[in-house]
């Protein structure tokens, strides 16, 4: 016996899994000359918009734990696309900065967000499909996250 609730076809969360893993291997072509991963963008993105944040800020945007992102940080580090000094309020604190390759990354990743649209789309999806998919899955993401308080 076969519970219709225990199919495959029948679970939001295998939709959902499959869209954000072939959604990151979509990408990699683009950070593939960058030298950088889905994760990394993800943090650059965050400096982008605003440069110079506690490693919480971080976390908290990106909706992971600072025992996660740390880690990536480490390692962004190293490669000379950040640094992380100590807080001047809290020297437990770590602020994470721009070095110039990280911000001249920003320069050479302007097009990334464009180009993926554009390979989805070949693919016979509307921009504006994509586009209402945002609200809704913000909506969902917002409903997990309190579930999970």
């Amino acid at each position: 016996m076969v519970y219709e609730q225990l199919k495959l076809d029948n679970q939001l969360c295998f939709r959902l899994y499959t869209a954000a893993r072939l959604v990151t291997q979509a990408y990699y072509p683009f950070f593939e000359p960058l030298g950088i991963t889905y994760p990394q963008y993800l943090v650059l993105m965050v400096l982008w918009e605003k440069d110079a944040q506690p490693v919480n800020d971080i976390a908290k945007r990106l909706r992971l734990e600072t025992n996660t992102i740390t880690p990536l940080l480490q390692r962004m580090e190293k490669m000379g696309l950040l640094t992380r000094v100590k807080g001047q309020k809290d020297s437990r604190q770590r602020i994470v900065g721009l070095t110039e390759k990280g911000k001249a990354m920003q320069e050479q990743a302007k097009a990334i967000p464009d180009c993926l649209v554009s390979k989805i789309c070949e693919r016979g999806i509307e921009p504006d499909d994509l586009l209402t998919l945002i609200p809704a899955l913000d909506k969902l993401i917002e409903g997990l996250q309190q579930t999970n308080k």
